[in-house]
C-alpha cells in the first residue's frame, strides 16, 4: 500500500492548529455563548482553555510515541481495544465535522455581508464552499499547509486590528451584565465554548504526514493555544464592552457588528472577508484532520478497505475525504446552529476524556513500545483533573448530547461487529488490565483467567526461539542496566543447564512480525555481550530475539516449559497490580508458573557481600535459604540471614528464633543476624549499605488498599542502597 507523504514543518503544523481554532469559536461563538453567561464571556473562555490543557499535553505525549495518521482514535484503539476504537474513532469524526460545520453556516452568514448577495439561501453558500475545501484536499496535504500560513496571517492581522480600533473605546457600562444566569450560566457556556479548542490536538492526526513529530507536534499545540486563548480572551471581551448582549444573542456574525460598531461600513466589510476567509481555513482543516479517521480505521480493518485507498496521484485519502465531506454537508442542511455547537463540544470533551486515560493506561502499563519523546509534566494529576473536569462539562451541555453518545456507542458497536470482530489484536488495557477494567471496556473471553497460553502462534515461537535443554531463562527487554549480571545470577542458581538469553520486542498489534527485523544494532551489541559473558562463565549460554505482540503471554509460555527452573528478569523495584491494570512486570507476578527472580541492579559486577532479608510471616524461608546458597557459592562467598525483629520480644523467643535458623542454615554458607527494631524498612536499608547484593522473598498477598491503589513499589527494594534480588519460588527445584 503506498503511504502518506512526510511534508509537514512546524510552521505550517501551527498554522494548521490555529487554523482548526480560529475560526467560529470567535468569528460566530461569541454572540451566542454571551447571550447565555454575559459579559464573563471572556472568563468562560480563560477557563476553557484551562481544562484543555491536560487534553493537549496527553496528545503530545500520545503523538511522540504514535506518530501515525488518526490521531486520538489511533491512540485509543491502542490502549482500549478495537471495539472502544471503533467508538472513539466515529464520535472524533463527528466531533471534527461538527466542528466544521458550524464554520461553514457561519462561513455562509459572513460571505452574505461581504458579496452583497442576500436573495440566495445561506446553506447554498456553505456547501458551494464545502465543494472546494473537499477538492482542495484532495489536491493533497503540503498544498493545504501552504495556504494556512497565509490565511492565519490575514486572519491574525485582522483581529489585531479590531483591538487597536477597539480598546480605546471600550464602555465599561456594557460590562455591568457580569453573570446574567448565575454560575450555571458560566459552566454551560464554558462547556459549550470548549470545541472552540478542539483544533488545538486535531494535528496529531497527521502525524504521518509530519517531518518530525517527535518535536514539533508537543510545540504546535502548546504554542498554538497560548496564541489562542489570547485571541479568543481578547476579542471577547472587546465584544461584550461595545455590543450589548441582548443584540448579541441572535447575532451568527458578531465580529462583522463589532467592526461596524468601531469603524462602519467599510471596516465591517474588510473584517466580514477576513472572517469568510477564516472560517474557510477552519472548514478546511476540520476536513483534513477528520478524513484520517476513518483511513486509520479503514487501515485498522474496522471500517471498509475503500476508505483507505490512496489518490494515484495525490497520495491523499480520497474516498475518506469525500465521505467526509458528504456528511458535512447533510450537517450544514439538516441541524439546528445551537444542536451542532453542543454536540460538537459533547464529542470532544468525551474523547478528550478517553485520551487522558490512554495516557494512564500506557503509562501504568509500561508497553515496552510506549516511548514518547515527550512527556506530560505533572503525571498523573493533570490527566486525572482532565478526566474529572471533562466529565462534570459534560452535565452541563444537557441530555440531548449524552444521548447522542449513547447512539454513537451503540452504532460503533455495529460497525465493529460488522467490519472489525475479526481484527487480531487487542488493546493494552484488555492485556494488562484487571477484571473491572475488562468489563468496562473491553471484551472478555468467558472463563479465560487472562490466559492465552493455548496460542499455537505463540507456543510455535517459543520451541523454534528456545533450547530444549534450558534450565534458566534470561528475558531482556532492552532497559536492563546490566544483561551480564542477570547471566551470572542465572547461571549461578542452575549449573547443569543451558541458559537462554532472550531479547524479548513487543510491538503493537497492528505491526506485522513478518516485516519488523530483529537484527537491529541494540540486538547485535546484546548478542556480543552475552557471548564475552558465556566465555567468562565456562557455559552454555544460548540467545536469540523473539519479536511478539504479546510480551505477557510469552513470558507465561516460557514458564510453562517443564524444563525451565527459573526466569531471572530486570527490575526497577515496581510491579504495580491496582484495581484496572497492572504493568507487565505485575501481570508476570500474578500468572507465570515457574520461579523466578526480578533482579534490580546498583551498577556492581561482583557480589562479595550478600544478604537475605527474611520478610515477617514468610513462608518460603527454607527455599530461599537454599537459593540464596546457590548464589553465594556462584560468586565463591558467604551469606547473611537477616531477622529484623520487634524491640518488645523476649529473650527466649530470639532462642527459638536462632535455634530454628541454625537448623535451615545447616550445609549452607550463611549465618544468623538478628536485629531489634520497630522499622525494619529503615533498618534493612541502613544494613545494605555495607552489602552488594540484598535478596528478598515475594511480599504477602495484597490488602484491600493495595488492591485499589496499587502495590506499587517494594518498599525494601526501592530503599536500598545494594542491588536487589527478590525470588518468588512456585516449586520444588530449589531442592535439587
Amino acid at each position: 500500500m503506498k503511504k502518506l507523504n512526510r511534508t509537514l514543518t512546524l510552521p505550517a503544523i501551527i498554522a494548521i492548529s490555529i487554523g482548526g481554532m480560529l475560526g467560529s469559536g470567535i468569528f460566530v461563538l461569541p454572540g451566542i455563548a454571551a447571550a447565555k453567561t454575559g459579559s464573563s464571556i471572556w472568563l468562560a473562555y480563560l477557563i476553557a482553555a484551562i481544562l484543555i490543557v491536560p487534553a493537549v499535553l496527553s496528545k503530545s505525549e500520545l503523538a511522540t510515541a504514535i506518530p501515525k495518521s488518526g490521531g486520538a482514535y489511533v491512540y485509543i484503539e491502542r490502549a482500549f481495544g478495537p471495539l472502544f476504537g471503533t467508538i472513539s474513532g466515529i464520535g472524533l469524526w463527528l466531533s471534527l465535522l461538527l466542528k466544521s460545520s458550524f464554520a461553514l453556516v457561519g462561513l455562509g452568514s459572513y460571505f452574505v455581508i461581504a458579496s452583497g448577495v442576500t436573495s440566495i439561501p445561506i446553506e447554498y453558500f456553505s456547501i458551494m464552499f464545502l465543494i472546494l475545501i473537499v477538492i482542495l484536499n484532495i489536491m493533497g496535504v503540503k498544498k493545504v499547509g501552504n495556504i494556512q500560513i497565509i490565511i492565519v496571517i490575514i486572519s491574525l492581522f485582522g483581529l489585531l486590528s479590531l483591538l487597536f480600533v477597539g480598546i480605546p473605546k471600550i464602555s465599561s457600562e456594557k460590562l455591568n451584565l457580569f453573570l446574567s444566569n448565575g454560575e450555571y450560566g458560566l459552566i454551560s457556556t464554558i462547556a459549550l465554548v470548549y470545541m472552540s479548542y478542539a483544533g488545538v490536538s486535531k494535528i496529531a492526526a497527521i502525524a504521518g504526514e509530519t517531518k518530525n513529530p517527535s518535536k514539533d507536534l508537543p510545540r504546535a499545540m502548546l504554542l498554538s493555544l497560548l496564541i489562542i486563548t489570547i485571541i479568543y480572551i481578547s476579542i471577547s471581551y472587546l465584544l461584550v464592552s461595545n455590543i450589548s448582549i441582548t443584540y448579541l444573542s441572535n447575532d451568527y456574525k458578531p465580529l462583522h457588528s463589532l467592526a461596524n460598531n468601531l469603524g462602519g461600513e467599510l471596516f465591517a466589510y474588510i473584517i466580514s472577508i477576513i472572517a469568510v476567509i477564516t472560517l474557510v481555513s477552519m472548514a478546511n482543516s476540520g476536513v483534513l484532520a477528520s478524513s484520517r479517521f476513518p483511513f486509520a480505521m479503514s487501515i485498522d480493518k474496522l471500517l471498509p478497505l475503500t476508505l483507505s485507498k490512496l489518490h494515484p496521484r495525490f497520495l491523499t485519502p480520497i474516498y475518506s475525504i469525500i465521505l467526509t465531506g458528504f456528511v458535512m454537508g447533510f450537517i450544514v442542511t439538516s441541524l439546528d446552529i445551537i444542536k451542532i455547537v453542543k454536540l460538537a463540544s459533547a464529542f470532544k470533551v468525551a474523547m478528550f476524556v478517553s485520551v487522558n486515560f490512554c495516557v494512564i493506561i500506557l503509562r501504568e502499563t509500561s508497553v515496552q513500545w510506549y516511548k514518547p519523546t515527550y512527556k506530560s509534566p505533572f503525571y498523573p494529576y493533570v490527566q486525572i483533573f482532565g478526566i474529572l473536569s471533562g466529565m462534570f462539562l459534560l452535565f452541563f451541555l444537557g441530555l440531548m448530547p449524552f444521548l447522542s453518545l449513547i447512539a454513537i456507542g451503540i452504532i460503533g458497536t455495529i460497525i465493529y461487529y460488522r467490519f472489525g470482530i475479526s481484527a487480531s489484536r487487542s488493546g493494552v488495557l484488555k492485556r494488562y488490565g484487571q477484571v473491572p477494567a475488562l468489563y468496562l471496556f473491553s471484551k472478555k473471553e468467558k472463563n479465560s483467567n487472562l490466559n492465552f497460553i493455548n496460542d499455537d502462534a505463540i507456543n510455535d515461537m517459543i520451541e523454534a526461539s528456545i533450547n530444549k535443554d534450558s534450565g534458566v531463562i534470561i528475558p531482556l527487554f532492552g532497559s536492563e542496566v546490566s544483561p551480564s549480571l542477570l547471566i551470572k545470577l542465572g547461571s549461578s542458581l542452575n549449573k547443569n543447564k543451558v541458559i537462554q538469553v532472550l531479547n524479548l520486542i513487543e510491538v503493537p498489534d497492528q505491526t506485522s512480525l513478518d516485516v519488523f527485523d530483529k537484527s537491529t544494532s541494540k540486538s547485535k551489541a546484546l548478542q556480543r555481550i552475552v557471548k564475552r559473558t558465556a566465555v567468562e562463565l565456562n557455559e552454555v549460554v544460548d540467545f536469540e530475539s523473539v519479536v511478539t505482540h504479546r510480551l505477557n503471554e510469552t513470558i507465561q509460555a516460557l514458564s510453562e516449559k517443564s524444563t525451565i527452573e527459573w526466569l531471572i528478569l530486570g527490575w526497577n523495584g515496581r510491579a504495580y497490580n491496582g484495581i484496572f491494570f497492572n504493568n507487565p512486570l505485575g501481570w508476570i507476578v500474578s500468572h507465570i508458573n515457574s520461579n523466578f527472580g526480578l533482579f534490580k541492579c546498583s551498577g556492581l559486577q561482583n557480589f562479595e557481600n550478600i544478604l537475605l532479608a527474611i520478610r515477617p510471616n514468610s513462608p518460603d524461608i527454607l527455599k530461599l535459604i537454599k537459593a540464596t546458597d546457590k548464589i553465594s557459592k556462584g560468586f565463591n562467598t558467604n551469606f547473611n540471614m537477616l531477622h529484623v525483629v520487634n524491640s518488645n520480644i523476649t529473650d527466649d523467643e530470639i532462642n527459638i528464633l536462632r535455634s530454628t535458623a541454625d537448623q535451615n542454615l545447616t550445609g549452607t554458607c550463611g549465618e544468623l543476624t538478628v536485629i531489634k527494631s520497630d522499622d525494619p524498612i529503615y533498618t534493612v536499608s541502613e544494613l545494605t549499605s555495607e552489602f552488594d547484593l540484598l535478596v528478598l522473598g515475594t511480599p504477602r498477598k495484597d490488602n484491600l488498599k493495595s488492591i485499589f491503589f496499587g502495590t506499587g513499589k517494594d518498599k525494601f527494594a526501592v530503599n536500598a542502597t545494594c542491588s536487589v534480588l527478590r525470588l518468588t519460588v512456585k516449586n520444588s527445584t530449589t531442592n535439587q
